[in-house]
Parts: structure tokens; sequence; C-alpha cells
């Protein structure tokens, strides 16, 4: 199984509710993608990495494999939806930290 973790910091003005609504969309991709496992969102997680440090949002979604991963993040729905953040995000794409784990 493959994990797809990204981390989030967002603008200050962007509300919990803005967040939750991307953030299911997200999550209703499950409903229509073959070999999407769950989908999992930590809000205001603290983490200190040598790029990114403070207060984020977190969010990981479970693939089968590496070819139900690459289908989703070329699903047009997805390019959209995360068009979206990043135009809410500080920093925009800079904000930005993805990560791929092998469970």
């Amino acid at each position: 199984m493959i994990r797809h973790m990204v981390f989030l910091r967002f603008r200050d003005e962007v509300t919990e509710r803005e967040k939750h609504a991307l953030y299911e969309r997200l999550e209703g991709l499950s409903s229509r993608l073959d070999g999407l496992v769950a989908f999992q969102s930590r809000r205001n997680l603290s983490v200190e990495l040598p790029l990114v440090r403070g207060f984020l949002d977190m969010f990981w979604i479970d693939f089968a494999d590496r070819a139900a991963r690459d289908a989703y993040l070329v699903d047009a729905e997805h390019q959209a939806i995360g068009a979206e953040i990043v135009a809410r995000l500080d920093g925009g794409a800079e904000g930005v930290f993805v990560c791929d784990l092998e469970i």
C-alpha cells in the first residue's frame, strides 16, 4: 500500500469551514476512483522539519498501489481541488510538503 501524505500551511484568513469543505471534496473522490483505500486529515499539527516549520494541516490518502496513486494525482477533479487548495496556502505551492510512504 502507498500512503500519499501532504502537509499544508493555509493563510490566516482561510477558515476551518473552507478547509473542511475542500477536504470533504477530496474525500469524496474515493467513491469513484479505484484503489483509493482511506482518507484521513488532522488539523493544526505542529511539525519541525528543515523546510516546513510551525502549525500545519496534514492529510493522507492510502492507495492499494502506485498505479492507483498515479491515477488519483492526474484525475481532473483532484487537479481542480488541488489548485483551489494551493490558491489558499501561505506561500503558494511552497507551502506544500509531500511524501509517499510504502506501508
